[in-house]
């Protein structure tokens, strides 16, 4: 078997594990070493690009495009190694955070079945096969968004799946109405077939399904409503996963099929991707700073930070297109770890509600550090590595005349600024309110507790530090994407003339 497949087997394989394994303890321990065995598989799959250029591996020796094709290239190659650690951390988190109550083996059966469609998705080079990819998450997700006992996680479960369902039903048509058009759906063969076509208004019908469920999942302006709805119901665990992973697998389809085949009509389609992604970015900002849970806070700057990676896709250069990939990579860390850290300040404190928490700074010294981190990234504060993400875009947008967008990308900024600053001032820096002191017990921390957030937090801070080396493997993926010659030829390369 290919090695490019092991991201998707490894998953499988402890799947078929954990239905046999009936202890909580054991389903655990096999939790932390799958989890660190797929990110160990992802870092040597990344690192074999190098020599080997892009890989593929056709399903069954089926040539391209009759059967199942498997593609790394570095955009794939870097989302893996970056969502394998995610789960490296949250499968350590999980061990603390998930109690009895979430059924917590069945919450690790969907953990990696969940997994293993976020694999899929990355690695597929069949638009059918990422509609079924699609179909696994949306399933697995269902299914941890639910687990527990509140009537509040089944009301946010039936908005998140409602409106996914939308998405996959635009998704579906959108894929009937390309293969009638073009007779295949291998993406490769698609790129081949479509980038010849002089008939914009013929295959934008078809991009417009494909971007109205990829916005859906990727929660754009203004399909983001199901999002702060449903983030904040389930346990912190699942809603960490979630923050980090989930709509970035729809920005990453967004970003693959408009480099790859949806590129007859660019002045229409990077319009409008600019305009999205301005309005994304300050509604989910401004949003974002009239609450004061810190779920809901942190679920509004998910859209926000949407906005930056489709702003780098409007803007449609080798800079922008690399950027949009630095800083989605960046923001899949930052945000879960805020999001992890929301969590640790529950432990402690016992709320997620900021009026209710007060006096960390003093408590707990190491879990203000924790915190800031991930907040610094996030609103761009040198040298983490969101700075460098939105310096990378903005730079691009200026390099290339789009002056408003940039200026509502520094905007945005601020605004992330201010929300962090509001969560900093009323957990870490104000007195503790006397009055729910007693209805609130104050809890210490354990290293494991603490452990996942150290481990991204390092990440953020290594991404800033070693900026050049990360900006160099993201120009290769833009580079790869924007002039895909290799990547058709890749996977088509078994095709008779």
């Amino acid at each position: 078997m290919n090695v490019i497949a092991l991201p998707i087997f490894v998953p499988l394989l402890l799947i078929l594990i954990l239905l046999v394994v009936k202890q909580t303890r054991w389903a655990q321990w096999i939790s932390i070493l799958g989890s660190t065995v797929l990110l160990f598989i992802s870092i040597i799959l990344f690192s074999g690009l190098k020599d080997t250029g892009i890989q593929t591996l056709n399903m069954g020796n089926w040539n391209a495009p009759f059967g199942i094709s498997l593609v790394l290239d570095y955009f794939s190659a870097l989302m893996l190694v970056v969502s394998s650690l995610i789960m490296f951390a949250l499968s350590v988190y999980s061990v603390y955070f998930m109690g009895e109550e979430q059924k917590v083996n069945k919450f690790y059966l969907f953990f990696f079945s969940l997994t293993m469609g976020i694999n899929g998705a990355f690695l597929t080079g069949d638009a059918f096969n990422l509609y079924v990819w699609f179909e696994v998450i949306l399933i697995s997700s269902f299914v941890l968004i639910t687990l527990g006992k509140s009537k509040e996680q089944l009301e946010g479960g039936v908005k998140y799946l409602a409106l996914n369902l939308i998405g996959s039903l635009f998704f579906l048509a959108g894929l009937g109405l390309l293969y009638g058009k073009t007779g295949t759906l291998n993406m490769a063969h698609l790129a081949e077939i479509l980038r010849e076509s002089e008939q914009p208004v013929y295959i934008n019908s078809s991009a417009a399904l494909f971007f109205m469920a990829f916005g859906i999942k990727a929660a754009v302006f203004p399909l983001f409503f199901w999002l702060p709805a449903s983030y904040h119901t389930p346990n912190i665990t699942v809603t960490s996963i979630f923050a980090g992973l989930l709509t970035k697998v729809g920005v990453y389809a967004i970003i693959r099929f408009f480099t790859l085949f949806f590129v007859q009509d660019q002045a229409f389609w990077l319009n409008l991707f600019l305009v999205i992604a301005g309005l994304t970015m300050v509604v989910g900002g401004m949003a974002a700073s009239t609450h004061y849970d810190t779920r809901r806070i942190l679920s509004y700057h998910i859209i926000s930070q949407i906005g930056y990676m489709i702003m780098g896709l409007g803007i449609y250069t080798p800079l922008a297109i690399a950027g949009a990939i630095f800083f989605t990579l960046h923001n899949m860390i930052a945000k879960t770890n805020v999001f992890l850290v929301s969590g640790l300040i529950n432990r402690v404190k016992g709320t997620f509600y900021l009026k209710d928490v007060g006096g960390l700074y003093k408590q707990n010294p190491l879990l203000a550090i924790l915190f800031i981190i991930p907040a610094f990234a996030l609103a761009g504060v040198p040298p983490i590595s969101g700075f460098f993400a939105k310096f990378i875009l903005i730079k691009a947008g200026i390099e290339d005349g789009h002056f408003f967008i940039s200026a509502v990308a520094i905007g945005t900024a601020m605004l992330t600024l201010y929300s962090m600053i509001k969560i900093w001032n009323e957990a870490f820096l104000k007195k503790a309110p006397e009055d729910k002191e007693s209805k609130y017990e104050s809890k210490g921390l354990v290293f494991g507790e603490v452990f996942p957030s150290i481990v991204l937090g390092a990440a953020s801070i290594l991404m800033g530090l070693f900026a050049a080396t990360i900006f160099a493997f993201t120009m290769e993926a833009a580079s790869q994407l924007l002039e895909p010659g290799l990547y058709i030829e890749s996977v088509l390369k078994g095709i008779n003339p």
